[in-house]
């Protein structure tokens, strides 16, 4: 049986995301070395590439939002999906969400998330669930970063939070305006320039901002 923990532990290092740094995750160095060594040895297991390694713009950017705007969590339920190293979800923990909830279909991921809210001393719940194929359980705020690269999963992650929106849930997205990401359907709320690295990205600075979605 595979040691997750284990795994992350020696690819990674704790580090703090450059706009967040109250926050300190379980982050690669390089992008390249992890990515082989995921393929290399957990490559049989079908497992994604692995974006929970890194601290993504919209990530980041959300939860910078979250950390500066912390009336809009307190109390609330909170769901992040596609949540990676759980960035976006640990910020709603630290400014007081009731309950945070998080969700990413790579097993490695939610170790990723267990580790980073212990590093950080906050309780999150995390889960391998697809949560775009199954009920999802229900949340005042819903977070979403970085998941309109793809056109199929952009498709599926939006008839998602139009049905959570549907149902009385508010949305907020940490996007950069990747190619799937349909803007006309959000209004943005702040605008940062998030340091990034240019192996993962094409640029150094990149240019992300935090989105609610039209109702």
């Amino acid at each position: 049986m595979i040691d997750r923990a284990g795994f992350i532990i020696a690819n990674t290092r704790l580090l703090t995301p450059p706009l967040v740094p109250e926050i300190r995750l379980h982050l690669a160095e390089e992008s390249l070395p992890i990515w082989r060594k995921t393929e290399e040895e957990l490559g049989e297991m079908g497992l994604p590439p692995p974006y929970w390694a890194f601290a993504w713009a919209g990530g980041q950017a959300l939860a910078r939002y979250i950390l500066d705007h912390p009336g809009e969590l307190a109390g609330k339920r909170v769901l992040d999906i596609g949540a990676g190293s759980g960035i976006a979800a640990i910020a709603a923990a630290k400014v007081g969400a009731r309950e945070v909830a998080a969700a990413d279909i790579d097993p490695l991921a939610v170790a990723a998330m267990d580790l980073n809210a212990a590093a950080n001393d906050v309780a999150i719940s995390a889960t391998t669930d697809d949560w775009l194929s199954l009920d999802a359980p229900q949340g005042d705020i819903i977070l979403v970063g970085d998941l309109f690269y793809e056109r199929e999963l952009a498709e599926r992650v939006m008839a998602f939070i139009r049905r959570k929106a549907a149902g009385g849930s508010r949305v907020l997205v940490g996007d950069p305006r990747r190619n799937y990401f349909p803007k006309d359907a959000f209004a943005a709320m702040a605008h940062y320039d998030v340091p990034v690295t240019r192996e993962l990205e094409d640029a150094e600075i990149k240019r992300a901002a935090v989105w609610q979605l039209h109702h």
